[in-house]
């Protein structure tokens, strides 16, 4: 058996609820081999971060080298690369490959509150916004990198043009931090075709690490072949499901569960 491989580039979570293990486990939950390249390592669990250590960019490019030397990777995804230098690392072990690429731009969390270094956002649009097939903001994301203020499905739709003219060949704006557009998000590609995608609103505390998830389960799923809208299409399927079973571990948020197929079809 050969299986498709994914790459996810990304910082470690040491709660498994996020980041590279999540990313790891969307890859299993969906018959794709993952690699991974660990830009950082954060000290976190279900309550928050209480510390991040930043891997130097040679480590990273090393990683990043050493998959793609051996491996024939059908699809990638970014994930938090923290600072100026990682992203410029990133770009420059990506730029010559000639694969879906998945950008989630992790700059602020669904609470707002901001993820890298300032400098470090104008190499996202001039690095690696170019080479994405796809990029992921949340809303506060799609806010900071439009400058466009985003009240409504409007104004997301505004700011998903803005952000088209950066480089991607597609946008997809998550639309869960306004309570109006839970379970709504908008895709729109560079031919002008523009429309809101749903899936049922899941209400549960437990949801960490669904960003993640749903760039892996596009990623995965790109890797296989599937044209891009069938892959956000099933990838916020797998996401719906994953929050309906999340799994209520420890004291604070805990993560969607991704063996939800599992349970399933074993009732």
């Amino acid at each position: 058996m050969v299986p498709a491989i994914a790459l996810s580039i990304g910082g470690s979570d040491s709660g498994g609820g996020a980041g590279i293990q999540a990313d790891l486990k969307t890859f299993l939950a969906l018959q794709v081999h993952g690699c991974s390249a660990i830009t950082c390592v954060t000290a976190q669990n279900t309550c928050g971060v209480s510390r991040v250590d930043a891997l130097s960019p040679e480590a990273l490019t090393a990683q990043i080298e050493a998959v793609v030397s051996d491996l024939p990777v059908a699809a990638l995804k970014t994930g938090m690369l923290l600072n100026r230098p990682l992203i410029e690392a990133t770009a420059a072990a990506l730029r010559h490959l000639q694969v879906p690429m998945l950008i989630d731009p992790v700059m602020v969390s669904r609470a707002g509150s901001l993820l890298l270094e300032p400098e470090a956002i104008a190499a996202y649009r001039s690095e690696l916004f170019p080479l994405a097939e796809l990029i992921t903001p949340n809303l506060h994301e799609a806010r900071l990198l439009s400058g466009l203020p985003i009240e409504g499905p409007l104004d997301v739709e505004r700011a998903a043009a803005a952000l088209l003219k950066l480089g991607p060949e597609a946008v997809l704006i998550k639309g869960g931090g306004l309570a109006s557009l839970k379970g709504h998000d908008y895709l729109l590609d560079r031919r002008g075709s523009g429309q809101w995608l749903q899936h049922l609103p899941v209400e549960t505390p437990h949801s960490h690490g669904s960003g993640c998830t749903l760039g892996a389960a596009i990623t995965a799923l790109r890797a296989r072949g599937l044209p891009l809208l069938e892959a956000v299409q099933q990838a916020k399927q797998f996401v719906e499901r994953g929050l309906r079973f999340g799994l209520a571990i420890g004291a604070g948020q805990g993560p969607l569960c991704h063996w939800h197929p599992l349970l399933e079809s074993h009732g």
